[in-house]
């Protein structure tokens, strides 16, 4: 029972991946045009980095808030306290570095296909 419970997680990502990748395997590959570029390309592209810069502008905020009231609680607080602080950096310094490693990569992502559909 334990192995399952071990295994059924790595399986079900397994099957996820293969699942939202099967589509695109089915695409035929003759009717594709790159360098398509809409007359709504630009607009897009625009509300898609300004909803970017949002939300690493939001995020920012929020981390640094929540960190410097962890800090201040820290500081403040008797040894057990400080306990049970140091247990709720990690989850925090995870989330940070999720948010941030997120949204850069979005902005990379974007970055580059703007560059490609650009070019003709």
């Amino acid at each position: 029972m334990k192995k399952l419970l071990k295994i059924l997680p790595i399986l079900m990502t397994v099957l996820m991946t293969l699942m939202a990748v099967s589509p695109i395997f089915a695409s035929p590959l003759d009717n594709i045009d790159i360098n398509q570029n809409p007359q709504n390309a630009d607009q897009f592209w625009n509300v898609g980095n300004n909803v970017l810069g949002i939300i690493q502008i939001v995020g920012t905020v929020i981390a640094v808030g929540v960190l410097m009231i962890l800090g201040i609680k820290y500081m403040m607080g008797s040894a057990e306290e400080k306990a049970e602080y140091k247990k709720t950096m990690l989850p925090y310094v995870i989330g940070a570095v999720i948010l941030f490693a997120a949204v850069n990569l979005a902005k990379a992502v974007t970055s580059l296909a703007s560059g490609l559909t650009a070019t003709k």
